[in-house]
């Protein structure tokens, strides 16, 4: 499905332009979501499309520029309102994010596997694009079920205020325990467009699959890095290091 975005962005622009149609009909939000059986709050939700595109390919090729992406995540930076603003504040670097899309779409196998849904259920998906001085660097995407979080502000089209963790407390959640993954692969053609890679470029992918005390996975947060744009550290458990 992640080689496939087109598709399904494509099949996105259908359904809002046959809710619009059923509007223009006469039909009432509550109508249209009783014949698609879904909530009156997800057929608003359908209704938006992505906050952005991707960005059109440069005329140059992007300077030079890396970045660090510590692992595990420091939870004073995880807590932060943006865990990429804050690392690479830290690293005098300037960061910038752009929202790429806000909206469902169906779970690849790791994401379905993180959220506990089947592959291919539609999961709420928030999709931004960072910049370190101005070069694409990262693609981050947060993962959420839809059937706890469609009808929250988690799903709304913009930038959650405070931030995240903030919005996921009030929610009712608190955070019980995460796991993060690292692998390297060649990227897909969207992640090579967006990511403005050169040819034969990689990108590392960092899933971090986080549940609540309860053990309810709450958030799963897949970031694409360009790979020869970043540096991983890799902290040690206090106490534990060896030679």
């Amino acid at each position: 499905m992640t080689q496939d975005r087109a598709l399904v962005e494509e099949a996105a622009k259908y359904r809002r332009h046959a809710i619009a149609e059923a509007r223009s009909a006469g039909l009432t939000q509550e109508q249209i979501a009783s014949r698609l059986g879904v909530t009156p709050g997800r057929i608003s939700q359908m209704s938006k499309g992505p906050a952005a595109k991707a960005p059109e390919p440069p005329s140059e090729p992007a300077p030079r520029v890396l970045v660090q992406r510590a692992l595990p995540t420091d939870p004073s930076i995880r807590g932060s309102v943006s865990l990429f603003l804050v690392e690479a504040e830290r690293q005098g670097i300037k960061a910038e994010r752009r929202m790429l899309y806000i909206g469902p779409e169906p779970a690849s196998d790791h994401v379905a596997a993180a959220l506990g849904v089947e592959s291919g259920d539609e999961v709420i998906a928030r999709r931004k694009l960072m910049y370190a001085n101005d070069v694409p660097v990262r693609i981050a995407t947060s993962f959420f079920r839809a059937d706890l979080f469609a009808d929250t502000r988690i799903a709304e089209p913009e930038f959650v205020r405070p931030s995240l963790q903030a919005a996921l407390q009030d929610l009712g959640y608190q955070f019980g325990r995460a796991e993060e993954y690292l692998v390297v692969r060649r990227p897909t053609a969207f992640e090579r467009e967006t990511l403005e890679l050169e040819s034969g470029e990689w990108v590392a992918q960092v899933l971090r699959a986080s549940y609540s005390q309860e053990g309810t996975p709450v958030h799963t947060l897949e970031t694409v890095c360009a790979a020869t744009r970043h540096v991983f550290p890799i902290g040690q458990v206090a106490g534990n290091d060896e030679f």
